[in-house]
């Protein structure tokens, strides 16, 4: 009996061992820390949220004073207003102030990338997490480079010289900033992609849950 309670409390501290060990590598494991940066938090962000929901968030600004712009079709100092907040959501260190939170869809959009990379490469990612990754890498980068193409379209619309150039601009940024978030059907065949000329915000984050998926299941 005494044999047989000895082995029961063996078994028993063994598996809590293993249960805590798990807990342990769970927290120190670089392919859920690196998730956890773009989906959950990061420290430099906002409120030290994750930096998709920080891309999103600022995209959402953005979006908005665009929108605000075309309804001031006649008033051009309006529509340049609205185009300063639209770059300093876009990227503050071009327009210094504004409604934005101060991080820009630009840098997090980037920051996206880097980090779903680091944790496709981090040991024991495994080929799911690794492939999606370069998925996720894909959607951030040709975002960050429609967030480009918003700056420079918000721009030009600050330099016009008269409402309907302003509002012409407005208009393509508006565009932009909906393929930026969502993505675009560029070839018409009724699916949006991760890679480029397709993936946005939206479809990186698609592919984030299922990379989290991958690495924790």
């Amino acid at each position: 009996m005494r044999t047989i309670a000895f082995v029961t409390l063996g078994a028993i501290l063994l598996r809590g061992s293993l249960l805590n060990s798990g807990i342990a590598q769970g927290q120190d494991n670089p392919v859920l820390t690196h998730i956890g940066h773009v989906l959950d938090s990061f420290q430099a962000a906002p409120n030290q949220q994750g930096l998709l929901p920080t891309a999103l968030a600022e995209a959402k600004i953005a979006m908005t004073h665009a929108g605000l712009a075309l309804k001031n079709p006649d008033n051009l100092d309006a529509i340049k207003l609205h185009a300063g907040h639209v770059l300093h959501a876009l990227d503050p260190t071009v327009e210094t102030t504004g409604p934005g939170q101060g991080f820009g869809v630009k840098r997090a959009a980037t920051g996206v990338a880097q980090h779903a990379q680091l944790a496709g490469k981090s040991p024991g990612s495994g080929f799911v997490v690794a492939a999606k990754a370069t998925q996720v890498a894909g959607a951030a980068n040709n975002a960050a480079k429609r967030a480009d193409e918003v700056i420079a379209l918000a721009q030009k619309a600050r330099a016009a010289t008269s409402a309907a150039e302003a509002v012409a601009a407005m208009q393509q940024v508006n565009t932009a900033i909906g393929a930026m978030t969502n993505g675009v059907d560029t070839n018409k065949n009724g699916e949006i992609t991760w890679d480029a000329p397709e993936g946005g915000l939206q479809q990186a984050q698609e592919q984030m849950q299922e990379m989290r998926k991958a690495a924790t299941t």
